[in-house]
């Protein structure tokens, strides 16, 4: 089997197992008060069902990156999306909807497309200590930018949070080529802890900034996660690691059409996820209604001498059933 096959299936696995834990931690905040801490959490047996699916899903990404260029592992990160949508359907015990079929077919035909652009050979260049200090520096700036007090903070922290996941994966294959490739220098190195500090910072980033940005829903900062990730790492592959798309001219026409096509797909299937999860307002209860006392009384209309209005019988009359009297 060659590299580009178990590279994949790798991630193919991956995103199955990322979609797992997204549709379990889904369902505890679901069954979870918004009030209640991480320590409670700790206690759960779902909390860790989920963690465990999301370490599981990591390590096949970066085993993934041991096989493939970024071009090739990151855009098939958009399927944690696709797989989320049955898993996400039967555990609500709902059908999947018409919006999530189209989402799931443009994002397929999109990754399909991606797939026959993409480079096949394995990772074998690695970054230099100056080009990963000056990544994580112009990754350090953009977040920060990304991160000032302003107008939809949830759309900006997500752009921060795929950015920085991103490149942590960009920083991580530099590791995992310089480990199982002799060529790659000494095994311990300072380049090396600085890429795993590097690497370390930027995971955990990310993970914070995701948080922040699904306080104010979840779709939209959804789909800004997914496509800002695989931008972000393809951009370093393509710069600084030596990654080509094969074809030339006519597979760069192929992989803006399979971006555009990927794109959209993961905004419907965003879209479709945040209405079957986001609850919707609470019905305001009925308001009793009382039987109003009838009264024809004008304020400032004409009265009889005893003082009941004109055009209302007076209530003797009324209870002995005789005729008023002007």
């Amino acid at each position: 089997m060659n590299a580009t096959l178990i590279a994949v299936a790798l991630s193919l696995v991956s995103a199955g197992a990322y979609a797992a834990a997204a549709v379990a931690q889904s369902r505890l905040a679901g069954r979870t008060d918004p009030s209640t801490g991480i320590l409670r959490l700790l206690g759960r047996g779902a909390w860790w069902s989920a963690v465990g699916l999301n370490a599981g899903g990591a390590l096949l990404h970066v085993a993934a990156l041991n096989y493939g260029p970024l071009t090739l592992v990151q855009p098939l990160g958009a399927l944690t999306l696709v797989a989320a949508v049955p898993l996400g359907a039967r555990a609500a015990g709902r059908r999947v909807g018409r919006t999530e079929w189209r989402g799931t077919v443009l994002t397929l035909l999109g990754l399909g497309a991606l797939l026959l652009t993409a480079g096949g050979s394995a990772p074998h260049e690695t970054l230099t200590l100056p080009e990963a200090l000056g990544v994580g520096a112009a990754t350090m700036a953009v977040v920060a930018g990304l991160s000032r007090p302003g107008a939809r903070p949830g759309l900006r922290h997500a752009a921060a949070s795929g950015i920085t996941s991103g490149v942590a994966s960009a920083l991580t294959q530099t590791l995992t080529v310089a480990v199982t490739d002799n060529s790659g220098g000494p095994l311990f190195s300072w380049r090396l802890l600085t890429v795993a500090l590097l690497v370390s910072a930027f995971a955990m980033g990310g993970l914070l900034l995701s948080q922040t940005a699904y306080r104010g829903g979840l779709g939209a900062p959804l789909a800004v996660v997914t496509l800002a990730n695989p931008v972000a790492a393809a951009a370093i592959g393509l710069a600084l690691l030596g990654e080509r798309l094969q074809g030339g001219p006519v597979s760069l026409v192929l992989a803006l059409l399979g971006t555009a096509a990927a794109v959209r797909g993961v905004i419907l299937l965003s879209r479709a996820q945040a209405r079957a999860t986001d609850p919707g307002e609470a019905a305001a209860p009925p308001v009793p209604v009382v039987d109003p006392v009838p009264s024809r009384v004008v304020i400032g209309s004409p009265r009889r001498a005893d003082g009941t209005p004109l055009g209302v019988e007076p209530l003797a009359a009324a209870r002995a059933g005789g005729p008023s009297h002007p």
